[in-house]
């Protein structure tokens, strides 16, 4: 029976591994006890492709020589830019014209929600996971009060059950079977960011659809990381960033997903700007907005050209890898890692933990740890390993497969077999 564990087995599986040479194409950042930091924080921030610097170079060389009629004629003209970003679709499982690529994801939720959260007196009430990331809290507690209503009414959050850390899917789905007519949005994450549960987006849209509720995702930490097929799933809408697993600059743009349902129809509701405009008559500079048919119809400005350069970047490396490659090779690595750590903490007595990722996840692996978390903590940052605490005590790793080894987890699973309290 083959070591799961063992140096020769990370050696066998790297040699093995056809995305191999996508780690020389990124910068990794250098170590202070080795060569290059064991990076697990792609599920915070991405590595930088080597090929950003020339992208974004080719937009001011553009800017330098054509000025604003770099929007017409430069190498990739500034006035269809999104367009570049169609491929993005793939990435998450839609149709070309129900993604577009624009701002931020906190503005572009509250975007969305000010077209599919519309609460009248009787259909208010937005059910959500409790413990969701700060943004999406806030972006919901603030909707609730800018339509008059009080949180604690309005907004449904769900807690897992006693002495677990993920949520069930029929527990979801019997909360909003409960909460029925009076549910008028399921907000959810795609994948948690504390635990890294990888939800049942398909069943939850079909729970929510069948009390006559919208069902939105934030896909910040599944986007780029585990399979997506918003279309098929009939998700209504949803959004992400793209400076996680998609590896485009520190507050880089986001992605938004409209299904075609709702894109396609010009009496949608939504906020309004020139860039969303019909394209075909946006420089007519007439009153009266006609949307875009499509996600684009709601685009407010014009694209910020030089923070997307930097996601192009990106997104042509995924085009070329393809997603059921990156999954595939994300899944031997969370399975090795999760392997590895069992392991060191078989080895090493001091190491106390629980892994309360469950089984359906992406590339991250969350460790509750005990009192001396922190300690561990800092002496895996000492030693190299970029890794990620969220109080109170839970430190995340998220191995990405576009450039992390398997050797890297090997390594981190010695210094882990060396820890020792203070």
């Amino acid at each position: 029976m083959q070591n799961t564990t063992s140096k020769e087995l990370a050696q066998k599986l790297d040699r093995d591994d056809a995305l191999t040479q996508y780690r020389s194409q990124f910068f990794v950042p250098p170590g202070k006890t080795r060569k290059e930091q064991i990076y697990f924080t792609g599920n915070s921030l991405g590595l930088q492709p080597k090929s950003v610097a020339s992208y974004i170079q080719q937009e001011l060389n553009d800017w330098a020589a054509l000025g604003v009629e770099g929007h017409f004629h430069g190498k990739n003209p500034w006035f269809k830019y999104h367009h570049f970003f169609d491929r993005e679709a793939k990435i998450v499982g839609a149709h070309a014209d129900e993604v577009v690529v624009m701002n931020n994801l906190t503005v572009n939720l509250h975007l969305l929600l000010a077209s599919f959260y519309r609460p009248t007196a009787t259909r208010y009430k937005i059910i959500m996971e409790a413990g969701a990331f700060p943004s999406d809290m806030y972006v919901i507690e603030s909707q609730v009060k800018h339509h008059g209503l009080v949180y604690e009414d309005a907004v449904v959050e769900i807690h897992p059950r006693k002495g677990e850390h993920a949520l069930r899917t029929e527990d979801i789905v019997a909360k909003i079977r409960e909460v029925g007519e009076e549910c008028a949005l399921l907000f959810f994450s795609g994948v948690q960011y504390y635990t890294g549960q990888y939800f049942d987006i398909k069943s939850l849209t079909t729970a929510a659809h069948n009390v006559g509720a919208y069902a939105g995702f934030d896909c910040a930490h599944a986007a780029g990381n585990v399979k997506l097929n918003l279309h098929d799933w009939d998700v209504d809408f949803a959004a992400w960033c793209t400076y996680k697993y998609l590896n485009s600059s520190p507050g880089g743009v986001s992605g938004v997903f409209v299904h075609q349902k709702h894109g396609n129809n010009p009496k949608t509701p939504r906020l309004a700007g020139w860039w969303g405009h019909k394209e075909s008559e946006r420089f007519q500079m007439k009153k009266g907005f006609i949307p875009e048919p499509g996600a684009a119809g709601w685009q407010l400005s014009n694209a910020p050209i030089l923070a997307m350069a930097a996601h192009k970047a990106s997104l042509d490396m995924f085009d070329e890898v393809g997603m059921d490659a990156l999954v595939a090779k994300g899944k031997k690595l969370n399975e090795f890692l999760e392997n590895i750590v069992n392991k060191a903490q078989e080895d090493n007595k001091k190491l106390a933990f629980e892994i309360i990722t469950p089984a359906d996840r992406g590339c991250q692996l969350s460790m509750l740890t005990n009192e001396n978390g922190k300690a561990l903590f800092d002496y895996l940052t000492a030693n190299d390993v970029i890794a990620d605490w969220r109080e109170p005590n839970v430190i995340r790793l998220a191995p990405v497969p576009m450039y992390n080894s398997f050797m890297d987890i090997w390594e981190f699973g010695e210094l882990l077999k060396s820890f020792s309290t203070p």
